[in-house]
């Protein structure tokens, strides 16, 4: 399947989605998926290394193992960041009403086909 079916596949199945976005490690759009304005996603996806490092950095001192994902629940809607391996990462933003136990379940199978076609 194909890195743009995967993530149509995303937001299509997950309901109230805004976006996906899969990033490389410098933050810059590889590819997106989105019903906004493209430059919000990737303004967000930009910032989700910072986020990424400071949970790494807690990961080894608690050496509670590898973050895999997180989600993050604001007033405006629920993002979910994920690794796909060390050079990419995957962004999903879903609206506040979005049920974020689907869309992690659906964010997860998401991941594990981008590893295998990356």
């Amino acid at each position: 399947m194909s890195l743009e079916a995967i993530l149509q596949e995303l937001v299509d199945r997950v309901p109230q989605a805004v976006g996906a976005i899969l990033v490389d490690w410098e933050g810059e759009a590889v590819i997106e998926r989105c019903h906004c304005d493209p430059y919000d996603l990737r303004f967000i996806a930009a910032h989700k290394g910072i986020i990424l490092a400071h949970l790494k950095g807690m990961q080894s001192a608690a050496q509670i193992g590898a973050v895999e994902d997180v989600v993050v629940t604001a007033t405006g809607g629920h993002l979910i960041i994920g690794c796909i391996d060390q050079d990419y990462s995957l962004v999903l933003h879903a609206e506040r009403a979005c049920p974020v136990a689907q869309a992690l379940h659906q964010f997860r199978q998401a991941v594990g086909q981008l590893k295998r076609e990356i």
